[in-house]
């Protein structure tokens, strides 16, 4: 067969190559500890699945508008709007999982040989997704401001230029857990402006923050007409195979990307959905609970790496840590598995050659053996 140039551009997600290794080993009868996973440890709340259950009970298993049932969309849209967003129901389309509203939203803005600037470390996926889009890819390293925006932006200001046509910002970070500043918002918004340049804000960590309060890019002045905001309930509400995002942005913006949606996914899943309203209505004390665990993993595992002579950058939110570890970073995270069966990423995966990522969705018992185990095989 003759593969497509698009296809060839990218590769397998780093992040699922680590998991399938670790799958694979377990299998084998070996007892993994897995801080690979970009996923919750938490079941679903049970008020979601009991929505997703009557749902389906009611019949609701056949297609939707594309775009999304409308009490979802106006539930989005209240929920927009709480963070200071000036959006309707008519400004959201939902989509089957948020990468789904990242590959649209990308598809929707990127030609052959447009510029799209990403911060590093970054998510391993908007590569890929620039790459199938045709796009070029400028990138900015900020893990020498211990992955902060801010003491970055004049780093930032010399790769954004009127070339640029996308930038893509997540905060709370994947995969270092930072949360930007205002300041350093508002130093985007000005470049953004001054070069008319779209933006693309991924917050699907905004729920899960500590002591940091993240602020949606689409509110400072000037960028409600150049934000494509992004979301979704897998990270918040532990959804993460439900398949349920969305994004929101300009009517023309979503105007053009539903003709994508349409030809592509058709709609979301329809009792999903409805388990969506559930979740954003009446899940606050479930989630909550949820950060109040992961702040507590966050605290013991920076505990355990300080008591092994590893510093590591304090994470504001998500549930990662960036850990500084040998130069050939691929090699040492694939000894890690093989030698003392934990799973981590390679921090070359994001950008940030030297670093692994360690999830630390999973519970402290897991996480401190993990880290017994990197240094009985002299790993830490």
């Amino acid at each position: 067969m003759d593969f497509s140039d698009r296809i060839q551009r990218v590769e397998p997600s780093a992040t699922l190559a680590i998991s399938n290794l670790a799958s694979e080993l377990e299998a084998e009868g070996a007892d993994v500890v897995d801080l690979s996973v970009g996923e919750p440890d938490f079941p679903t709340p049970d008020n979601v699945v009991d929505a997703g259950q009557e749902a389906m009970d009611a019949g609701h298993t056949g297609y939707t508008s594309s775009n999304g049932i409308p009490e979802l969309r106006e539930a989005i849209a209240e929920k927009l709007r709480d963070d200071g967003l000036d959006h309707e129901a008519g400004n959201v389309i939902v989509t089957p999982g948020a990468k789904q509203a990242l590959y649209e939203a990308v598809q929707t803005l990127v030609d052959d040989g447009d510029e799209v600037v990403l911060l590093d470390p970054a998510w391993v996926s908007y590569e890929a997704m620039v790459k199938l889009a045709g796009g070029r890819l400028n990138r900015v390293d900020l893990s020498p401001h211990d992955f902060q925006l801010e003491p970055g932006l004049d780093d930032l200001g010399e790769a954004v230029s009127d070339d640029t046509e996308l930038l893509v910002v997540n905060s709370p970070s994947n995969p270092t857990g930072a949360v930007y500043s205002d300041a350093a918002l508002e130093g985007v918004r000005d470049l953004a402006v001054d070069h008319d340049v779209t933006v693309i804000s991924d917050e699907i960590y905004q729920e899960i923050t500590y002591g940091a309060e993240p602020t949606s890019l689409g509110t400072f002045d000037g960028m409600a007409e150049r934000t494509v905001t992004v979301n979704g309930f897998s990270k918040a509400y532990s959804m993460t195979g439900w398949r349920l995002g969305y994004f929101a942005g300009p009517e023309e913006l979503v105007s053009q990307a539903g003709k994508l949606h349409s030809h592509s996914v058709s709609c979301a899943t329809n009792f999903v959905q409805h388990a969506g309203v559930e979740a954003l209505r009446n899940t606050d004390e479930a989630v909550d609970e949820m950060v109040e665990a992961f702040a507590e993993r966050r605290s013991f595992l920076l505990d355990r790496l300080g008591e092994e002579g590893v510093e590591a950058p304090e994470p504001d939110g998500a549930f990662y840590l960036m850990m500084p570890v040998a130069d050939d970073d691929q090699t040492w995270c694939e000894q890690a598995l093989e030698e003392a069966h934990v799973a981590t990423v390679p921090g070359s995966a994001f950008g940030a050659p030297g670093y692994a990522r360690i999830s630390y969705a999973n519970s402290t018992e897991r996480i401190g053996e993990a880290v017994d185990r990197l240094v009985d095989a002299d790993l830490l």
